[in-house]
């Protein structure tokens, strides 16, 4: 799961209801952003109803103050994600922006709603990935599933030239003086002639411990994400000889040349190893049913309660638009889901909201057990 949505989940767990949650697709066209405004609205009036039915000793007003404060915002409406969650309470609203498609809908709840949240952490790594070539690197950072390129600083390895400037070797008979009595020989080191094949092996690697010496040293990296290579298999191997950086995994990989691509080409190489670190999770999800397993929703609530639950995952099956046959319980098995999820996150469990074919076993509902 990503650090920013545990950080979200933390906050969220820990405040104070009652909540309204108000959760929609979002658009960037200046009538679609309209839409987005008019269904947001009629949200809002259907849950200030809600709210005043199922808590008449409280107030409206703080809530309805920051929902006008959201709809007057155009930054906010502005966004290009493809969907927001909001989470208002009486002294605050966080806006938690998603990279997935959600079911346009308000809870009013002592809970806020988190399982659109949890979804959209699943399979939504942040990384770099490194385009590396022979003489050249670009750096691109991928977070909530969009691809941008870094701006590096001057004089950082991106070419071979900037990197090693008069270290290339360059053929001819080279010295370095390092001390000592010159007129004997001594403290001169002689590199000699060097044939072009040579010479390519040398600057190759070089190249290489300068771009690994500037992401170890020099890069800043505050979230410590993890960089992958894009990289023909042959710079892959060469690059992994020298790489001394603590930040570099080779446990997803681009196999292709990253030179003179498109920045959907660049896109589609993220892509491929998102979905290797997916098949790479989903693998030890299945792992985890060696462990004392429930998959029955009413023992499974009650262990969420009691602590014991490590692991819960919900198939997207169980979410449903509309699922129950009380309108006025408000989706009422979603709502015992997400009591259910907000249990096990605030006893330091871990929460999954999945497609039925990523889950343990394809199971619909599953939750592993501490003891």
């Amino acid at each position: 799961m990503a650090n920013i949505s545990k950080k979200v989940l933390s906050e969220l767990t820990s405040v104070k209801g009652p909540f309204v949650t108000i959760m929609l697709n979002t658009h960037v066209a200046h009538q679609e952003v309209e839409q987005d405004q008019i269904l947001f609205k009629n949200f809002a009036k259907e849950a200030k109803k809600r709210f005043e039915k199922k808590y008449t000793d409280q107030s409206f007003v703080p809530f309805q103050e920051k929902i006008d404060q959201l709809l007057a915002d155009q930054a906010f409406w502005r966004s290009a994600t493809k969907s927001v969650a909001v989470f208002i309470t009486k002294d605050d609203v966080n806006v938690h922006r998603l990279s997935i498609e959600v079911d346009d809908q308000y809870y009013v709840s002592d809970l806020p709603y988190l399982l659109a949240v949890v979804k959209n952490a699943q399979f939504n790594y942040s990384y770099y990935m490194l385009a590396l070539n022979r003489d050249s690197m670009k750096l691109y950072l991928v977070k909530n599933k969009a691809v941008k390129a870094v701006e590096l600083p001057a004089g950082a390895p991106t070419d071979l030239v900037t990197a090693l400037g008069d270290e290339l070797t360059g053929g001819n008979l080279n010295f370095t003086s390092q001390g000592g009595n010159t007129r004997t020989g001594e403290g001169v080191s002689y590199h000699g002639v060097n044939s072009k094949d040579e010479e390519v092996e040398i600057d190759w690697v070089n190249y290489y411990q300068a771009v690994d010496s500037f992401l170890a040293n020099e890069f800043e990296n505050p979230e410590n994400l993890p960089i992958y290579l894009f990289a023909l298999p042959e710079n892959q191997t060469q690059f992994k000889k020298v790489a001394k950086n603590s930040y570099y995994s080779d446990k997803a990989v681009v196999s292709a040349s990253p030179a003179q691509l498109s920045q959907k080409e660049i896109e589609a190489g993220a892509q491929k190893i998102t979905e290797q670190l997916t098949k790479s999770e989903t693998g030890e999800y299945n792992e985890l049913m060696n462990k004392k397993f429930i998959d029955q929703l009413v023992d499974i609530k009650l262990a969420a309660q009691d602590g014991k639950v490590s692991h819960f995952f919900i198939a997207t099956s169980n979410l449903a638009p509309g699922f129950g046959d009380d309108p006025d319980a408000e989706y009422d098995r979603r709502q015992l889901l997400n009591e259910i999820a907000d249990n096990v996150i605030k006893n330091s469990g871990q929460v999954y909201v999945l497609d039925q074919k990523d889950a343990p076993d394809e199971k619909s509902l599953l939750a592993i057990l501490r003891y």
